[in-house]
């Protein structure tokens, strides 16, 4: 936990490719944050009131499989061989590699010569954005939202400031994005269209097969982000128009430092990093055997359990949700409750701070995430959280909870039940529940 004195790093960061950001002892979540730790008497150590975890952040990285680990651990000691040396000893992991590509084009709904390996959901986008561009250099639009993973819009900013144009398409308060507006924003001079599969924060599912559609019709590439979907939902993409599709084998229960881009056959992109023949000349660079092993066996089981991801853990988080809404009164559910992922559940309490809801969190043991972001001394909600038209005060309290195949009703009702106590403590010292309750107060004397 934070410390008198010490400065508190941006909770929204957690999420693995966040910029860290930090806040100083004038800003308002410090000093909320602080009188958090206070009130419950911290000592200035992680989970100091129980030795349990609970784990709820499984939208910023998951839980390596037990079975993903002991496919690997072979590659991390004896069959150490390079997968693309002549001899036997070599050649075998060649093969596991093979196999593992067909792992992952199983889980894709693709074939296995498009599965493109890099090293994150990071590389996979900037490859798919910037590969893209480089083998268009007469066009200069790229569009996206407003909504998308720093992974997307750090990369378009840095495009715009070397001269192309970004066109960012709205969402509406419950997230879903104005697909007529971007049939609007497309034009002669656009590249590529950039548009995530499923938020990161909030869970809502954007309809990309009739977007990819409306992109090819127009002749223009169409990649999404599909870090947070793949494993969650059942993808086909043999069947869609989509031509680029990202992920990271870290949110699939695969270790991290391993990603995969689908490249549909026939698309063209520039390769990324150059150097040796590796992944057919696209990506050069030794391959990551472990990590690549890893992702195959972890895609393999994220089909075995794609009925269980979509019936009982839906159901967790929708209890959570229920007990959550029924116990804490100003809460508010963010995003389309009727289409977002089974596994995520991000709300807003009134009146009080993200990070000290997580300071409270973390001293039961439970973790979760903020989307409320603290940047040069003024606290500002999340940039999707914004782009929704969330009201002030909600927005600045938000915290998501993303279950996983590991979760349980146990832990469920755990988080329930701790969830008002934190929150009735926290209302207790917010400065912000006494200025609107006077402010109540003096509409009803009028």
């Amino acid at each position: 936990m934070a410390r008198k004195g010490k400065r508190i790093p941006h909770a929204a960061a957690q999420d693995d490719r966040r910029a860290d950001s930090t806040c100083g002892p004038d800003c308002a979540c410090w000093t909320s944050a602080r009188n958090a730790e206070q009130a419950c008497g911290a000592d200035g150590s992680a989970n100091d009131c129980v030795g349990k975890v609970v784990y709820m952040d499984n939208n910023a990285t998951t839980r390596v499989a037990d079975e993903v680990i002991a496919e690997m651990l072979p590659y991390l000691g004896e069959l150490y061989g390079n997968p693309s040396s002549m001899h036997t000893f070599g050649g075998q992991v060649g093969h596991k590699i093979a196999r593992a590509r067909e792992q992952v084009a199983d889980l894709l709904g693709c074939r296995p010569d498009e599965v493109l390996f890099t090293s994150c959901g990071t590389e996979s986008d900037n490859t798919a954005i910037k590969g893209a561009l480089a083998t268009l250099p007469e066009r200069r639009k790229v569009v996206t939202t407003r909504v998308e993973h720093p992974a997307v819009l750090t990369t378009c900013r840095d495009l715009e400031r070397h001269g192309y144009t970004v066109s960012e398409i709205a969402v509406d308060r419950l997230g879903r994005l104005d697909v007529d507006e971007l049939g609007f924003r497309i034009d002669d001079n656009t590249a590529i269209v950039s548009v995530m599969y499923a938020n990161n924060e909030t869970g809502v599912i954007f309809p990309i097969d009739r977007i990819a559609e409306i992109v090819k019709a127009r002749g223009i590439i169409f990649h999404t982000d599909a870090v947070q979907a793949v494993g969650k939902i059942p993808l086909n993409l043999n069947e869609s128009n989509i031509d680029l599709l990202s992920l990271a084998g870290h949110k699939l229960h695969a270790p991290k430092g391993v990603g995969v881009l689908y490249v549909r056959k026939g698309t063209r992109i520039a390769p990324f990093l150059h150097g040796g023949h590796q992944e057919s000349g696209r990506r050069g660079g030794t391959e990551n055997v472990p990590g690549i092993i890893a992702l195959g066996r972890a895609c393999e089981l994220a089909r075995q359990y794609m009925e269980d991801e979509n019936t009982r853990v839906k159901a967790l988080r929708d209890r959570l949700e229920a007990k959550i809404l029924a116990s804490c009164p100003d809460c508010m559910v963010n995003g389309d409750r009727e289409n977002r992922l089974p596994n995520t559940l991000n709300v807003s309490f009134e009146y009080i701070e993200g990070e000290a809801i997580l300071l409270l969190l973390n001293k039961y043991g439970i973790c979760a995430s903020s989307g409320s972001a603290c940047t040069s001394g003024s606290l500002e909600p999340s940039h999707v959280l914004r782009a929704m038209g969330v009201p002030f005060t909600a927005a600045h309290g938000s915290i998501r909870f993303s279950l996983s195949r590991y979760s349980t009703q146990e832990e469920v009702d755990y988080v329930a039940e701790k969830m008002p106590q934190i929150v009735n403590r926290l209302r207790e010292l917010s400065p912000f529940v006494a200025a609107s309750r006077k402010a109540g107060a003096g509409a009803a004397g009028k």
